[in-house]
């Protein structure tokens, strides 16, 4: 099927000037990272994807461990059931180790707590201007994601709720270090 020409492109060929058509950005990567994937990271990305979706922002997400259990490799049980709530399922992720691959690739990389940012940078010194926990990134100041993993469906609440707080101005930003072709 012919495409149509803008204006712009029919008075660059009546001039006798290259077209080139505008491409698209390649989006921001983006990772979230806490100890085992399976709590706050994951849900970060969850919440971050749904967002994502709704709001169609060129960026890309992820979400990695930094030491991951290879007994617990699913989702915690009340971040499934609080995130179904919203008509998210993420039932098929399984933890993945955060790797050099990830850290090269990714644009911004959010921790949850300032001693996962600690071992992130420690591990991959490299990564240090790129990494921060998503509460400096999201608000500038520096404040942990409380941990909930093992505890009642009262702290994953919070701990989503904190999650919540700081992913709208968080993606704000990252959609911002997109790259244009």
């Amino acid at each position: 099927m012919p495409q149509r020409l803008s204006r712009i492109a029919i008075a660059a060929l009546l001039w006798g000037m290259v077209y080139l058509p505008a491409h698209s950005a390649e989006p921001a990567k983006l990772a979230f990272v806490d100890t085992g994937n399976t709590g706050r990271s994951v849900t970060a990305e969850a919440l971050a994807q749904a967002e994502i979706d709704k709001d169609h922002l060129a960026i890309a997400v992820i979400s990695r461990a930094l030491d991951p259990d290879p007994y617990a490799v699913k989702p915690e049980a009340n971040a499934q059931v609080l995130l179904r709530d919203r008509g998210i399922d993420v039932s098929a992720h399984r933890s993945a180790q955060l790797t050099e691959n990830d850290v090269r690739h990714s644009d911004l990389i959010l921790t949850m707590t300032a001693a996962h940012k600690e071992k992130l940078v420690a591990l991959f010194p490299d990564a240090k201007a790129k990494t921060f926990t998503l509460a400096e990134y999201a608000t500038g100041g520096h404040k942990d994601v409380e941990d909930a993993f093992g505890k009642d469906l009262g702290f994953y609440r919070a701990m989503i709720a904190q999650v919540d707080a700081y992913l709208g101005p968080a993606l704000a930003k990252a959609a911002s270090l997109q790259k244009r072709d």
